[in-house]
């Protein structure tokens, strides 16, 4: 829900962005500087109305289509674009995929080569768009497929996964509510549409833990494995977030003791 100071931030914010922009009659003197409401509205193609009661901070609660009509007649930046709706509480829906989607952002890819522990790297689908040897030697199996394999579908349809698991049937469940968690976040990325809709094809336990709606954050805490010679080894699990592609986490895996 958003908040009054949110309010006031996002009136404050447009306000300043329409005064920086030139008007249609810039050229004469005006007494106000940048654009009109009125101009700014026929650019968004928004009422006068909107473009006020947003500068005025009302508690209006714009549309996610309005805000996205503002943004485009402001011209923000993909930053400024990120704030507005940030501000207004909203989901922009045209929010684009970036450019190969599926490569590691530098970041992780870094980190995750840097460390002695298990570490990989996740996208939004959660695909590991990214591992080291320590993950490659944990996660037996995973990487059968392919360079980048799916931390669901190996946890949930491949036998290594079912084996390295211990209490099976509790961890996939909660690793789907940590999933869901993000994919309300990202249901503009076919990828993630095409990994649910496979899954519920091809695992009834997952889909009927879909169907369960069960929502976690992804939190750290202790993980624990069966190896091939049946020895259980414990981890510290730990998540973090790309600051510049926030659709993307790195987990790693901090030895036990």
């Amino acid at each position: 829900m958003q908040t009054d100071e949110q309010r006031a931030l996002l009136g404050a914010f447009v306000r300043r962005r329409r005064e920086n922009m030139a008007g249609q009659d810039h050229v004469r003197r005006r007494r106000t500087p940048g654009l009109r409401r009125e101009e700014l509205a026929e650019r968004a193609a928004i009422s006068t109305t909107w473009v006020t009661w947003i500068e005025q901070g009302r508690a209006a609660s714009p549309s996610a289509e309005t805000l996205s009509r503002l943004a485009n007649g402001l011209s923000l930046s993909a930053a400024e674009r990120e704030y507005l709706f940030e501000l207004a509480g909203r989901r922009d829906p045209v929010a684009p995929l970036p450019g190969n989607p599926g490569a590691a952002p530098s970041a992780i890819a870094a980190l995750v080569s840097a460390l002695a522990w298990p570490a990989y790297g996740l996208d939004p689908a959660w695909n590991l768009c990214c591992a080291n040897a320590a993950a490659r030697m944990l996660f037996a199996g995973l990487f059968d497929a392919g360079p980048s394999p799916n931390l669901l579908v190996y946890a949930f349809t491949h036998p290594a996964g079912k084996a390295l698991l211990p209490d099976w049937e509790n961890r996939v469940r909660r690793l789907l509510a940590e999933f869901r968690h993000d994919y309300g976040r990202n249901l503009n990325d076919p990828r993630v549409q095409r990994t649910v809709e496979w899954l519920c094809a091809h695992s009834p336990e997952f889909r009927e833990s879909w169907e369960s709606q069960s929502v976690l954050a992804r939190e750290g805490g202790t993980r624990t494995f069966r190896q091939p010679d049946g020895q259980i080894t414990g981890y510290t699990q730990h998540t973090l977030t790309d600051v510049e592609r926030r659709d993307f986490r790195v987990v790693f895996l901090q030895p036990a003791g």
